[in-house]
Formats: structure tokens, C-alpha cells, sequence
């Protein structure tokens, strides 16, 4: 397999080096599939004992429930991985759908067994154990942030909590969000309509300004 950008600056093989991430990658049986856009990549309801790096493109990461309610969870763009969890405890049913959003390529690498290998001293094995830990660590981080983003009862009070947090993170009152007004609605679980009213309020009052995905914390 050739090993690209994307594959070398990935979180989970940082501080291998192109041998151990040759390595890791046959023993891993690493495949590379190609999706289109709003293709499913995962189901829920499934097992997987496959961890996803996104190479090109991006997933949303969402829970559809057997109403037809849809909540955004998270979205994974190139270098982000998905499914990690799942993949290391690899009997439990997998509870999200993971969409393509665009034409996207993905590597798949079958970690299920790692957990349970009892030969864990090869040099490649250590440092991606590690690299896993970081990686667990910071989705947790991202799950407990959103709930922190939809603890308001208010529409203001989400969009506020969520686009302050994201002003935090990048360092700077001008910054990106990567939803869409569907994909950000769904995300704090708010409907389209009230988002979209209440994100033109909060302009018309000089507390914020945007265009598309690009957004401006005012005052």
C-alpha cells in the first residue's frame, strides 16, 4: 500500500516510522475503499472490528433513530478516523451511521484483535496502543463537548455555547464551523427554520456575523 500524506501525519502512527508504518498497515490488513457522496459506510445496528481513517473527503457521524430523527454527532474529515471504539470492543452493536458527504476514500484497518493479541512487543504494537489511548481521549473530549453545547433550553443559548467553544479552540473571534445550517441544526438539536431565525437575530443585534460556514463573534 502506498503511503501518503494523509497516512504518515496521522495521529495513529505518530513517532513510527515508514517501515513500522509499512508494518503495521499488512498486519492490519489495511484496505482502502471509495465512497460516494451520501453512500453509507456504516450501518447501525452492525459490528465492526475496523477502525476508519478518512483520506479524502469527509462522514458525518449521526444517530437516525426509527422515527426518522437524525442527530449530527460529529463530522470526520481527512486525517480524522471513526469507528475506534467499536472497533477495539468489537462485540458490541454499532450504534451510529457513518455518511459520506462527498466522494471519499477510505483506509480501514482491522484493530479488533489488538487488544486481545498476547504478542505485543513489537516496537509498531507499542506506539500504536499509545496513539489509540490519545485518540479515545480527544473523542471523548468532543462527546462531552457536545453536550455541554445542547445543555441550553434556549435556541441562543446552544448556538452561543457551541460557536463559543469553536471561537476557544481556534484562538480567534473569525473562524469555520464544519457543519452546514442542516448538518449544525441537527448537531445541537434544533429545527432548520428556528436556527436560521434566530442566527439572523443575533446578526441583526451585532453579536454576530457569517457567511455560509464562516462565522464572526462581534462585540
Amino acid at each position: 500500500m502506498e503511503l501518503n500524506e494523509t497516512i504518515r501525519k496521522s495521529v495513529l502512527f505518530r513517532g513510527m516510522n515508514e517501515d513500522e508504518i509499512a508494518e503495521a498497515l499488512s498486519e492490519l490488513h489495511g484496505t482502502v475503499k471509495n465512497y460516494k457522496r451520501r453512500q453509507a459506510v456504516l450501518h447501525a445496528g452492525k459490528k465492526t472490528d475496523n477502525i476508519g481513517l478518512v483520506l479524502s473527503g469527509s462522514v458525518t457521524i449521526e444517530s437516525n433513530d426509527m422515527w426518522g430523527n437524525r442527530t449530527v454527532l460529529n463530522i470526520a474529515d481527512a486525517g480524522d478516523f471513526f469507528a475506534e471504539t467499536y472497533a477495539l470492543l468489537k462485540d458490541e452493536t454499532v450504534l451510529v451511521d457513518v455518511i459520506a458527504n462527498e466522494t471519499t476514500e477510505i483506509l480501514f484497518l482491522n484493530i479488533g484483535n489488538l487488544m486481545y493479541s498476547q504478542d505485543m512487543n513489537k516496537a509498531w504494537q507499542i506506539k500504536l496502543t499509545k496513539n489509540l489511548l490519545m485518540i479515545s481521549t480527544r473523542k471523548n473530549l468532543i462527546l462531552s463537548g457536545r453536550s455541554f453545547h445542547i445543555s441550553p433550553k434556549s435556541v441562543r443559548g446552544r448556538i452561543s455555547a457551541y460557536l463559543n467553544s469553536v471561537a476557544l479552540k481556534k484562538g480567534s473571534r473569525y473562524f469555520d464551523i464544519p457543519f452546514d445550517r442542516q448538518q449544525m441544526a441537527d448537531y445541537l438539536n434544533l429545527d432548520r427554520t428556528a436556527l436560521s431565525k434566530e442566527l439572523g437575530r443575533m446578526r441583526d443585534e451585532g453579536l454576530i456575523d457569517f457567511q455560509k460556514n464562516h462565522f464572526r463573534i462581534l462585540g
